[in-house]
């Protein structure tokens, strides 16, 4: 709720206490609505492996819910998060929108999945129009979980060792700036003008765990730090499900005129500064 006090007395902004699986409040309040941005979601990954239920609830029932209510307020367009685990484990590196099968290795992924495919049938059945999202990881000021939190806050509590999860030089993966991220979804929504729009973001690199590491000792002014590798599950994966290398074409958007600022081991160094 902290990050949301400064919007307090903006009279153009409304806050509504409730829970998206709860459809009449959901239809109550989407009356009149012009657009919907369609970002709740459980984002833990990892979790899908001890929870087989909580990404079908959380993510697809939700996601369920936000349509119908659009359908009966008649509300037209709708934005979409989804992410870059949809595809899975891919040889196609960047990846394209356009890449397929789709084969996501996580429960997670697959909930995301589920969820454009809904989107796709709404936006064809009752004439709606959306623009999905698959993100790459997204970091920043703010951040609550994640490599970078985790890794910052085990080395306040310990300057001296770092566990990482999986074996070196772990997963490598894009990370892009949560500012980078808005500006790339507002200019991709102003710009889209398909019925079913899929546009992949991120940056255009990316960094492997262990150079993450590296960056957070660099930026909190640690050295001789041990590292301490957990094993994960295998080539250099931190847990089932975790893709071992991922990053995304921005091809799409770039046509469209929008590229990021900060590449990922840029981003991963403004957002340990922010978190310090």
């Amino acid at each position: 709720m902290e990050f949301i006090k400064h919007l307090e007395t903006d009279e153009s902004f409304e806050f509504v206490v409730s829970d998206v699986l709860d459809k009449e409040v959901l239809v109550q309040e989407m009356e009149g609505c012009d657009m919907v941005f369609h970002l709740a979601a459980n984002p833990d990954v990892k979790l899908g492996s001890s929870d087989t239920y909580v990404h079908l609830e959380q993510n697809v029932m939700a996601t369920y819910n936000v349509l119908e209510a659009m359908r009966i307020c008649g509300v037209k367009d709708i934005v979409f998060t989804s992410t870059s685990t949809v595809y899975g484990e891919t040889e196609v590196i960047p990846t394209p929108e356009d890449h397929g099968p789709l084969e996501p290795i996580s429960l997670y992924g697959s909930s995301k999945l589920a969820c454009e495919a809904l989107i796709s049938a709404y936006c064809h059945t009752f004439d709606m129009h959306s623009v999905s999202f698959r993100f790459a990881n997204v970091v920043g000021p703010r951040s609550t979980h994640g490599v970078i939190y985790d890794f910052v806050r085990k080395l306040k509590e310990d300057p001296g060792k770092l566990e990482i999860l999986g074996s070196p030089p772990g997963t490598m993966k894009s990370y892009f700036f949560v500012s980078d991220c808005i500006d790339g979804m507002l200019h991709g929504v102003e710009h889209s003008d398909e019925k079913v729009e899929y546009l992949n973001l991120g940056s255009e690199d990316h960094i492997s765990v262990q150079d993450i590491a590296d960056t957070v000792c660099r930026e909190m002014g640690l050295e001789g730090v041990t590292y301490r590798w957990t094993g994960g599950a295998g080539e250099g994966r931190g847990w089932k499900g975790d893709v071992k290398l991922m990053l995304l074409s921005i091809d799409k958007l770039k046509a469209m005129g929008w590229s990021p600022k900060y590449s990922s081991s840029e981003s991963v160094a403004k957002t340990v500064r922010s978190l310090l």
